[in-house]
């Protein structure tokens, strides 16, 4: 499984990134970074239309799925049969964005994984991760524009990071508000909710801690990604109905 992994996502992300680093002018491996963080983002555009294609119907489902728990509220298997049918009648699977995902989490730990390999190795590639049509760029300059030092943490980078991550998750929890489980009851507290609040928190403390401890290359992608979603995010959710 590791060496599929490593040919088939880690591989292809490592040479991508190289790539842009050999053609980008001034040789900027943040500019690399960046570019690498956009076309993977590019890419996952149709996977992540499927998975707010998903949440939108199942908010759409909403009042009668509180009506069926209200109506079911002293009979859970009842209740949990209702809901099923209902989805099964409007062809809606809660678990349906999932896969997109795992699928995404997957590609994050592969660059995670490019960026942290090539700053441990002090800035140098591993000739034997490179495609033959990528050539060695030899020592990689791990300044940003310049001067920001990739190859240290940078507060700034991660505060910036922490700072979009908060918007971008007080952003998904209110487009997704409304959204219950099949076994929420609704006169006890939804546990779920609660979580996600908490993760408001919780997420940007992480960011800021990893963006603090890793070097600043690992927060000028997340601070990238993180950006890319929150337009992402308005774009899809512009025309779903309050």
């Amino acid at each position: 499984m590791m060496n599929l992994f490593h040919s088939f996502i880690y591989q292809p992300v490592y040479n991508v990134l190289v790539f842009f680093y050999n053609t980008v002018p001034g040789h900027d491996f943040g500019v690399a970074i960046i570019l690498t963080t956009l076309l993977i983002k590019f890419l996952f555009i149709p996977l992540s239309q499927k998975q707010i294609e998903s949440q939108k119907k199942m908010q759409e489902l909403q009042p009668k799925i509180k009506e069926l728990q209200k109506k079911y509220k002293d009979n859970k298997e009842e209740q949990t049969k209702a809901i099923m049918a209902l989805y099964k009648e409007n062809k809606a699977n809660p678990l349906s964005g999932c896969l997109p995902l795992i699928v995404q989490l997957i590609v994050l730990i592969a660059i995670y994984r490019v960026i942290i390999n090539i700053s441990s190795a002090g800035f140098a590639v591993q000739l034997t991760d490179l495609y033959t049509f990528v050539s060695d760029p030899g020592p990689i300059n791990h300044l940003f524009l310049r001067f920001v030092d990739l190859s240290k943490p940078n507060y700034v980078l991660a505060l910036l990071s922490a700072t979009a991550q908060y918007f971008q998750t007080k952003m998904l929890l209110q487009s997704n508000k409304g959204v219950a489980s099949v076994s929420s009851d609704p006169d006890k507290p939804d546990f779920a909710e609660i979580m996600n609040k908490q993760m408001l928190y919780l997420g940007p403390g992480i960011t800021f801690f990893v963006g603090v401890t890793f070097p600043a290359a690992l927060a000028l992608y997340w601070l990238v990604s993180t950006l890319f979603m929150i337009v992402q995010q308005k774009s899809l959710f512009r025309s779903k109905p309050e």
